[in-house]
């Protein structure tokens, strides 16, 4: 029972799960970092507010709070962004290089007789069928 969990645990991509997982977490932090020290004051030097949490909507008694969702999708069009350009893309680069080329596809061990249409060996001369040559 233990050599069976301890060969899930040590499995690849549980690992590599948990390793992502990590990084992930710190990953947050320089985002959340970027966007409200770095973005957050251009776009208040743009548009004169600091960020866009102070973007809401009165709705009958209740306010909605669509600066924090458009504060949160900045977060993530940045972090989807850099994931991708500096994962996703070098990595599938680097297995395309280290990809071996399939081999060509074999030479087909039959052919078909033009005369009575029946499959033969490819290096056949005649027919087994109906005893016409073939080229």
């Amino acid at each position: 029972m233990l050599k069976g969990f301890r060969d899930f645990i040590l499995r690849g991509n549980v690992v590599d799960l948990a390793v992502a997982v990590i990084l992930g977490a710190a990953f947050n932090a320089i985002v959340n970092s970027l966007v409200s020290d770095v973005l957050n004051p251009l776009i208040a030097a743009t548009i004169g507010k600091p960020d866009f949490s102070g973007v809401i909507l009165h709705v009958g008694g209740g306010a909605v709070k669509v600066g924090n969702f458009l504060n949160a999708a900045v977060s993530f069009v940045i972090i989807a962004a850099v994931v991708y350009f500096a994962i996703v893309l070098p990595l599938n680069h680097l297995m395309a290089r280290l990809k071996k080329p399939e081999a060509a596809p074999a030479a087909p061990a039959t052919k078909v007789c033009s005369e009575c249409l029946s499959e033969i060996p490819a290096a056949a001369r005649r027919c087994a069928h109906c005893a016409q040559p073939v080229a």
